[in-house]
């Protein structure tokens, strides 16, 4: 077969979600090679993959890719990056619910001692 890519593509083994938003499901998959343009994908022999997905790679931050599928043979799919879609800032909220959820425990270690039960 030839090779037909822009880029060389790095060996790599990373886990990876393929999420196929109009239905809103994802599957897991494993990254087999990967280069700015584009990765060979590992999925299940069964899945079906509509023309576009959003590849999400844990090693690679909290970015996805935007990707069109190219070829399949058996498990494995070439896929194309179209783009990279970044998340938005992640809040506070986590921060504070910890901080609250701590604070909660001194108040609840303190009220013990006080009471005589600590």
């Amino acid at each position: 077969m030839q090779d037909r890519r822009r880029s060389v593509r790095d060996k790599v083994l990373f886990g990876g979600v393929a999420e196929v938003s109009e239905r809103g499901s994802a599957m897991n998959c494993v990254v087999r090679n990967f280069s700015d343009s584009g990765a060979c994908v590992e999925i299940a022999a069964s899945a079906k993959l509509p023309e576009q997905v959003t590849l999400k790679i844990a090693r690679k931050g909290n970015n996805a890719y935007l990707a069109q599928l190219i070829w399949r043979q058996a498990n494995k799919v070439g896929l194309a990056f179209l783009g990279m879609i970044t998340d938005s800032p992640k809040s506070d909220l986590d921060a504070r619910l910890r901080r609250s959820e701590k604070k909660k425990r001194e108040l609840q270690r303190r009220i013990n001692q006080l009471l005589g039960e600590g």
